[in-house]
């Protein structure tokens, strides 16, 4: 019965938005409720989840997602976008944009968590898509894949390394073999995915606030230099703390380095560095700035509410206990360990929308096997992770990121993300049972 409760609780909330165009905030709200008391929870009980988990989410996100919006929004009305995307369009070519895009974003990606990665990076397949002249879900499918794909698949991203504790794999393996894997993952599921669909289908409407259509005059643009390294500084903090947690885990320099790498100090120092690159240094005036920064702010409230809506429903699944009554359902199967750790993951990420509570409960049923059948723990690793991206939809933070970034209805959201995530999903399972004949 529980999967029931989910299924007429999504069904629900589909109702509510698409059919009766209920605010989506106040529907996931409403939703969570219903589905938390049809679960046994008592009406106090299903409340607090709500809260728990609209609080959790924002807690994680919001530094993340209003600082994002803010380098975004100075990047766009300095012209340091522009300069990126005019950069990157001579350099491959506006026949390859979509390559460059791609490989930006995958490079990102191995550092930048997902939401951060998105934050960062908008402004740039906004203003890639203007200076191409190309629909922007184009470019911004292929480069939301390379995102997800980079933090469902590698460490030091906190599910593949939360999993990979559990499985007690080599990280350094983990990594190698998730980019070899992700590549093909990316590759198929971003720019093969959109040749799928016509030209018209892939043309959003920007919200508005988060880009500026403005054309920029060359003399106008700070160089592209400054510019990327700005947009890259969270990259760098991040990537620093990683290397410095492998590397050299004892260090002195381990504490300063996860401070550093914090998304949320990573972030805020970019912003700081941003009023002076894209601000300052341009004459503007503080005042001038301080407009741009409030104007980033207004314009995604809305997208923190509903994002935050979305972690109150998957908080009243966990909960509710579906989990485990997933987990009993799968016990003693006899399929390939590989394929249970991925199915597992699967069914949950469905069920519970939380890709990291997907992989880690999928990662301590599947535990045992590792020892039991001598399967390689690092394709473990990537199975599971790569089962926990599966068909993503309204359950999930990353779903309605993706919908309001883009300005999305539920049914393209669908048709676009939740397949696409779906699509990585399957070749990433391909490639680690592919690896696993080689290295068995």
């Amino acid at each position: 019965m529980p999967i029931v409760y989910i299924c007429i609780g999504v069904a629900l909330l589909l109702l509510l938005m698409v059919v009766f165009k209920l605010n989506a905030f106040i529907s996931l709200v409403v939703v969570g409720l219903l589905v938390g008391i049809m679960e046994g929870m008592s009406p106090v009980e299903a409340m607090t989840s709500i809260t728990t988990g609209l609080g959790g989410t924002l807690g994680n996100l919001a530094l993340v997602i209003v600082f994002g919006g803010m380098i975004g929004k100075l990047m766009a009305d300095s012209g340091g976008a522009q300069r990126i995307s005019v950069t990157l369009i001579r350099a491959f070519g506006k026949k390859r944009v979509q390559l460059a895009a791609v490989l930006t974003a995958f490079i990102v990606g191995i550092a930048l968590f997902f939401e951060t990665g998105v934050v960062v990076l908008i402004p740039l397949v906004f203003t890639i898509a203007a200076e191409a002249g190309v629909p922007i879900l184009y470019i911004g499918m292929p480069v939301i894949a390379a995102l997800i794909t980079m933090h469902g698949f590698v460490p030091p991203h906190p599910g593949p390394t939360a999993v990979a504790g559990i499985y007690q794999a080599n990280l350094g393996k983990t990594l190698l073999y998730g980019i070899i894997i992700g590549i093909p993952a990316v590759i198929i599921s971003g720019p093969l995915y959109t040749k799928l669909f016509k030209k018209e289908d892939l043309e959003v409407e920007i919200p508005k606030g988060l880009f500026t259509p403005k054309h920029f005059k060359e003399e106008e643009m700070p160089g592209f230099g400054i510019s990327m390294f700005t947009a890259l500084i969270p990259v760098i903090l991040i990537a620093f703390q990683a290397i410095v947690e492998i590397v050299a885990p004892k260090s002195g320099l381990l504490p300063a380095a996860q401070f550093l790498g914090n998304p949320g100090v990573a972030l805020l120092i970019s912003v700081i560095v941003a009023i002076f690159t894209f601000g300052l240094n341009r004459g503007r005036k503080m005042p001038e700035l301080m407009n741009s920064l409030t104007a980033s702010i207004s314009s995604i409230a809305v997208i923190l509410l509903i994002i935050g809506g979305g972690g109150a429903f998957k908080q009243v699944l966990i909960d509710s206990h579906v989990d485990k009554y997933v987990a009993h359902l799968m016990e003693g199967s006899s399929i390939s360990p590989l394929v249970l750790a991925w199915l597992i993951a699967a069914i949950l990420r469905v069920v519970l929308g939380s890709a990291t509570v997907a992989g880690m409960t999928a990662a301590g049923i599947a535990a045992p096997l590792v020892a039991a059948t001598h399967v390689s723990p690092e394709l473990m690793v990537l199975a599971t992770g790569a089962g926990s991206m599966t068909f993503s939809h309204v359950n999930d933070a990353g779903f309605w990121i993706y919908k309001e970034f883009f300005n999305l209805s539920i049914g393209k959201t669908i048709k676009t993300w939740s397949v696409m995530v779906t699509i990585a999903s399957l070749v990433g399972l391909a490639g680690v049972l592919i690896i696993n004949l080689f290295i068995n």
